[in-house]
């Protein structure tokens, strides 16, 4: 028996048994001592009947420790299960065996432990690096037993076209194998570096504890040695084997994954996803090999566990009103489905009809010129034969295409192509900062990467996944140092009068269509996966609210929009400006891109029209004209002032003012109108309408949408699952539409908790209706404030704050444990402060009354230079930050910047 003195796991799950070993391995008749931690025996102590068998397997160089959390949850009476963590042969706790052992062999030889035990169904098995190879040799064995299968991060194949790991080719190499893996613990110290945050000091010792001396590490050196670099190894058959036979296996399948790994990269998780296309995925941002470690892994295992093999009655039923992306369907609830049609539907009609030779698609030049622009008929054609070439560049149907180009002209051929295709097409903004936008395009895995320039050398810096294609024509030195194969130009010339004949226009509505990230304003951005369907209803529903039909001319100023031009049948102009900063957009370029195609309609973001009322003064005669020719303006990713509203209105005397509220996930959701607003304010002021007041009126449900609430408990979560819509009750929002997106790509976590309430969306924002049906956002869930007594939900008294004129902009945050929070507000104020810290007297008096009257009493007031706004639409606060930031101060900290 073998002390077990480990932090976190209980005595009475050690356990050592006897095997018989049938590996060719071993001599016939040789037995093996295994050591596990085992909590069958507590079970049945307990009197408690597990649902099934996890066994568990680790990799190099841990042991069953690493599944500790595991068996502690499966020995819960909420949800008994049985936890087997082996320690393999020559690891761990288990006997050294003196021998070398194969992958082979090590397959084998878990199965002699589980005949031992007398395993049978339901059996999950969990595997973690090298030992995720193992039980899945070990599931495809046992067929019979097998429910299901989790994997964390591990791999089962390595691509011939590319090298292994730099970490595995170091260990591996002679002149440090054996002193790296056994001679030395070198190995075992930098595998247990890999922890984020880092491992603490007796959780350490206890993976160290087996393999304290040399002799202990043979089997660490074994197990690298094993790795099948080639064809050559000999465990290079059996590794493909179990690759290959992974595709027939059709159980329940999980991958939890930490994308901060050095040694299984996001390119292994890709892989096992085309191995496993019906797997729940999730990425844990931040996390890295050892997973385990990092995060709370037992939660979400045992929460899969229950719904997908706990009782597979109920989890079939529940499967057939999930879609494929994991969306729950409310059947009672859902719209009857239009006749569809694909998002290029009406580009094809205009490029067909009589306004074919009529621009479809414009840019703008610095100088205010049009820079390019194709008419309906050329730009049907462009896309055609775009398309054509990709596909002989091997782009097909299920490709993942990133596309890291401007909006423009090129940008809309190439994201109509691929869409044609049946290619996926990833959109992550530049404005996301170079480590957000790194994060997405390794996250996202794109097979090909379709950039400019500056894209392509940031990929060949950052070592970011795909096959590479520039805009233009390289020089062919360039081509080879940022590795690339081909541009547009050349695979359109390629493609040039086979484009009809190749992409058809018949399309699997239900298909993944885009990942388009969120802005990573509320933590790292979000993958947001949208079937064809819903980008058509997205379209669909953009035209009815707000009556965008073909012909219309519309300037975008605002990326999302960018691209939905075409699709509306509508000629658009992308202006002269940094549409990844929006606050570049000036009243000059505005009008100049509003001149050049007669535009009746404006799409541009708060940062965006800040400026362009900055730069109004630089307009002449005829920039103003074009502007008085604006019918519609929109102006969404952020929340709108009345007042900003109210100085728009007078540069476009003429445009209908929209505020449309909605996010990455469903855009748009609803609808105001700059009038609308001013009456929602006066019925707030003057207190005739129930609930009117405390947040920003975004109005009402657009053409096909509905909204609803989940009430606010005291701790400032929303647990219910009830959908209400009575006026004056502050919850979290929910939405569903034709429109709202299907899944968050390989978030399995975010998506379960997104679509809790079968039917809807949850958007993670806080807000109420009033009397008069209107939805008035006071901020989101995860910025609410739990006062003693009190919930305190920001938005209200930030509005209330920036009436002021000292302040330009105002955050309400919380300090301190929930539940006792002291509302902290954090003022950017006119002239902006020199430095950062705790506002003046007069100021801090003025700030808390304010705040008084919208019903929050503030007890601390801070001053910054400036707020730390999103980088993408340079208007969303951080509110998260200025809560540490806060903290930091009122600790007494030197404030410095937040």
């Amino acid at each position: 028996m073998v002390t077990a003195d480990w932090p976190g796991v209980d005595p009475e799950w050690s356990r050592t048994i006897e095997v018989a070993s049938t590996s060719d391995a071993d001599a016939p008749g040789t037995v093996r001592r295994w050591h596990l931690l085992d909590n069958g025996a507590q079970l049945s102590r307990l009197g408690l009947a597990p649902a099934g068998t996890l066994l568990c397997v680790h990799g190099n160089p841990t042991w069953s420790y690493l599944w500790r959390t595991l068996l502690a949850a499966g020995s819960d009476a909420a949800h008994p299960w049985r936890v087997v963590a082996v320690d393999q042969l020559d690891m761990g706790y288990s006997e050294r065996t003196g021998t070398f052992r194969g992958l082979a062999d090590r397959i084998n030889d878990l199965g002699d432990l589980t005949d031992a035990l007398g395993l049978d169904g339901p059996v999950v098995t969990a595997g973690h690096d090298w030992g995720g190879v193992i039980s899945l040799g070990w599931a495809l064995a046992h067929p019979q037993h097998l429910a299901g299968v989790v994997l964390t991060n591990t791999a089962v194949h390595q691509p011939s076209d590319s090298a292994i790991p730099p970490a595995l080719r170091l260990a591996l190499h002679p002149a440090v194998h054996g002193w790296g893996t056994t001679t030395t613990d070198a190995f075992l110290r930098v595998t247990h570096s890999l922890a984020h945050p880092p491992l603490p000091a007796d959780v350490r010792k206890a993976y160290m504890a087996p393999y304290r001396e040399a002799h202990r590490r043979a089997g660490v050196g074994n197990f690298v040695a094993d790795i099948p670099v080639d064809a050559s190894h000999p465990s290079f058959p059996a590794l493909t084997g179990v690759a290959e036979r992974l595709r027939g296996l059709k159980v329940p399948a999980l991958m939890l994954w930490g994308p901060r790994d050095p040694v299984f990269s996001d390119r292994y998780l890709k892989d096992l996803i085309t191995r496993f296309p019906h797997a729940d995925v999730h990425r844990f941002e931040g996390a890295g090999h050892l997973l385990a470690e990092d995060r709370n892994i037992a939660a979400p295992v045992f929460q899969w566990l229950a719904e997908n093999v706990g009782d597979r009655e109920n989890s079939s039923a529940e499967a057939d009103a999930m879609t494929p992306g994991g969306q729950r369907l409310d059947h009672a609830a859902e719209p009857e489905q239009a006749e569809f049609r694909p998002l290029w539907d009406l580009l094809g009609r205009q490029a067909a009809g009589p306004a074919g030779a009529d621009t479809a698609v414009a840019e703008m030049a610095p100088d205010g010129t049009v820079a390019r622009s194709l008419s309906w008929q050329q730009l049907d054609r462009n896309i055609l034969d775009l398309a054509a070439g990709l596909r002989e560049a091997g782009v097909d149907s299920g490709s993942r295409v990133s596309l890291m180009v401007p909006p423009g002209v090129d940008l809309t051929v190439a994201l109509y192509a691929c869409l044609r295709l049946g290619a996926v097409v990833v959109v992550a903004d530049a404005g996301l900062g170079t480590k957000g936008l790194s994060r997405a395009v390794k996250g996202a895995t794109p097979d090909f990467l379709i950039g400019i320039d500056k894209a392509l050398a940031a990929a060949s810096v950052l070592g970011w996944p795909g096959r590479r294609i520039s805009v233009r024509e390289l020089p062919a030195a360039r081509r080879r140092m940022l590795g690339v194969e081909a541009s547009l130009d050349a695979l359109a010339h390629t493609g040039a009068g086979r484009g009809s004949s190749q992409p058809g226009d018949s399309v699997d509505p239900d298909a993944p269509a885009a990942v388009l990230f969120t802005s990573g304003s509320t933590g790292p951005a979000k993958g947001v996966l949208y079937a064809h369907r819903q980008l058509a209803a997205m379209r669909d529903t953009v035209a009815a609210t707000f009556d965008i039909r073909p012909g219309a001319r519309l300037v975008a100023g605002f990326a999302p929009f960018a691209l939905l031009g075409p699709a509306l049948g509508a000629v658009s102009v992308t202006p002269a400006m940094d549409v990844t900063a929006p606050r570049t957009l000036t009243a000059c370029a505005l009008a100049g891109a509003a001149a050049a195609i007669g535009a009746t309609v404006v799409f541009a973001s708060p940062a965006a029209l800040r400026n362009v009322l900055a730069t109004r003064d630089d307009l002449d005669q005829a920039g103003r004209k074009a502007l008085d020719g604006i019918g519609l303006l929109l102006s969404a990713g952020a929340p709108v002032p009345e007042p900003l509203l109210a100085e728009v209105q007078r540069l476009l005397p003429r445009a209908a003012l929209h505020t449309p509220y909605g996010m990455t996930e469903a855009l748009p959701v609803t609808d105001i109108s700059l009038g609308q607003i001013q009456a929602a304010d006066a019925d707030a002021a003057a207190g005739t309408v129930l609930g009117a007041g405390n947040g920003v009126c975004v109005g009402w449900p657009v053409h096909g949408a509905r909204v609803a609430v989940v009430p606010l408990a005291a701790d400032g979560t929303a647990p219910g699952s009830q959908p209400l819509m009575e006026p004056g009750i502050t919850g979290e929002l929910l939405v569903s539409a034709p429109h709202v997106k299907e899944a968050y790509d390989r978030l399995w976590l975010v998506q379960r908790e997104s679509s809790s309430v079968p039917g809807w969306h949850r958007t993670g924002d806080v807000g109420h209706f009033d009397g008069a049906g209107r939805l008035w956002v006071e901020g989101r869930l995860a910025h609410v404030v739990t006062a003693p007594g009190a919930v305190v939900t920001p938005v209200g008294a930030e509005q209330a704050i920036e009436r002021l004129d000292a302040v330009r902009l105002a955050a309400i945050t919380g300090v301190g444990p929930a539940g006792t929070q002291a509302v902290v507000a954090v003022v950017e104020t006119v002239p902006a402060a020199r430095k950062a810290g705790p506002a003046a007297p007069q100021l801090a008096g003025s700030v808390r009354r304010a705040a008084l009257e919208a019903g929050v009493q503030v007890s601390a007031v801070l001053q910054v230079p400036a707020q730390p706004t999103d980088i993408r639409h340079n208007a969303k606060i951080d509110r998260s930050r200025l809560s540490r930031w806060a903290t930091r101060v009122l600790a007494g900290g030197r404030p410095g910047k937040p």
